[in-house]
């Protein structure tokens, strides 16, 4: 495929993106873009880029391991050494044709690379210039790692669940990158629009701590504007601004989530006299541990299945508590389509998960799997108006990397 491939594509169909970004924030959301149809052009070291040589969890590949397959669909790879003059001329032609440019180096880097915003505006005024950061472009913590552990602890979510006393706990998830890369892609897109209106690019700034602290809109604001503490409860309670029963509770067999349960209704179908006349509004504040260890003792004497059926007829809020194995085979999942599958030319059958919205005219899809180092280094150079002499200069001196034999495609 190229460019612009024959057939459908998304509704971003026709812009260009040039993706200088690394690990998993930037590339995440450059890959979203590229869902919906972004001609979306990843620039690369000649070496390839860091997330290619670490593997989250160990997973390696072939020849690309699973952090970086699963973050780079749907796109182009531009091998280009951007510490040699001809790199960064290369990466201002390709600037002069895009209308997205986003990365997300530390603090200064840019700009000694020469491919920070007032740069690149010089060589096309229209761009939407996209910077990512752990924790702004300036101030105190400029030059702090922006790493999701660290950023997870310092937004203050750990404190808002499981037990008093015991240690913070981190989500399950990388959460502050997923949250950025859904912030930065918000962006784009906002900017996007506001280019179509006006013709006017500009410079978009996100970062990693404002995104995570935004997100808790609902928690921040009880604590800022209703004064109430973030007070943990002696039971490992699930959230500290919610009523108990709310959490996860040991079955026979597994777990249950349970949530917002009405006392007087659970109390009668787990057997607990204990809930007669409480109020969930009321007691479910007053006594939480109470009411989290009465319910886990009732829940333990029966199968997670008994309880997701028995109190789910009554309309309670239940649910299994999955781990991978089970989420991938959930008959909801299957429906959805949520993962998608195809083969990859190195890889082999890939499956990973698939696009998070729906369009009736323009659905996002697979239109490659994520590229080899340089494999469209060629293609891409031609299309920015480099002749074939040109090209091989470039690569001759070492300033781009080609993949030889590169796939076009899947």
């Amino acid at each position: 495929m190229t460019g612009q491939d024959a057939g459908a594509r998304g509704v971003l169909a026709g812009y260009r993106v040039i993706d200088c970004s690394i690990a998993m924030a930037g590339p995440f959301a450059a890959q979203r873009l590229g869902d919906l149809g972004a001609d979306v052009i990843k620039v690369e070291p000649t070496t390839g880029e860091w997330q290619r040589h670490a593997a989250a969890g160990g997973a390696g590949g072939n020849e690309i391991n699973v952090s970086f397959l699963s973050l780079n669909r749907n796109k182009r790879s531009v091998a280009l050494d951007l510490k040699a003059d001809e790199g960064k001329a290369a990466l201002r032609e390709l600037v002069a044709g895009a209308d997205v440019f986003l990365q997300n180096y530390r603090p200064g880097v840019a700009a000694r690379l020469g491919v920070d915003y007032e740069s690149l505006k010089a060589v096309n005024p229209s761009i939407v210039y996209v910077s990512i950061s752990g924790y702004g472009e300036d101030g105190p913590y400029r030059d702090r790692p922006g790493q999701d552990l660290l950023l997870q602890a310092m937004s203050g979510a750990m404190f808002s669940a499981g037990r008093d006393g015991d240690e913070p706990s981190p989500a399950g998830q990388y959460l502050a990158d997923a949250i950025t890369a859904s912030t930065a892609f918000e962006g784009v897109l906002a900017a996007l629009l506001h280019r179509e209106r006006t013709g006017e690019g500009q410079l978009v700034t996100v970062n990693m701590l404002d995104a995570l602290t935004t997100l808790q809109m609902q928690e921040l604001s009880v604590f800022t504007v209703g004064r109430k503490a973030q007070q943990r409860s002696a039971e490992p309670h699930a959230h500290v601004y919610i009523r108990a029963p709310y959490g996860v509770f040991e079955t026979s067999d597994g777990y249950v989530a349970l949530a917002f349960a009405d006392l007087h209704e659970l109390g009668r179908l787990i057997d607990e006299p204990a809930f007669e006349g409480w109020s969930s509004e009321v007691e479910g504040w007053t006594r939480r541990d109470e009411i989290h260890s009465r319910t886990a003792a009732k829940l333990r004497q029966n199968t997670a299945a008994h309880w997701i059926a028995t109190l789910g007829a009554a309309g309670m809020w239940i649910g299994p508590v999955n781990d991978y194995a089970q989420l991938v085979e959930d008959p909801q999942i299957v429906h959805n389509g949520t993962f998608i599958e195809y083969e990859h030319p190195t890889e082999g059958r890939v499956k990973t998960p698939g696009f998070p919205y729906r369009f009736s005219a323009t659905p996002p899809q697979l239109y490659r799997g994520a590229p080899l180092v340089g494999e469209h280094t060629r293609e891409v150079l031609a299309e920015a108006g480099f002749d074939e002499p040109a090209i091989d200069a470039l690569l001759a001196s070492g300033a781009a990397r080609a993949t030889a034999n590169a796939v076009v495609g899947v």
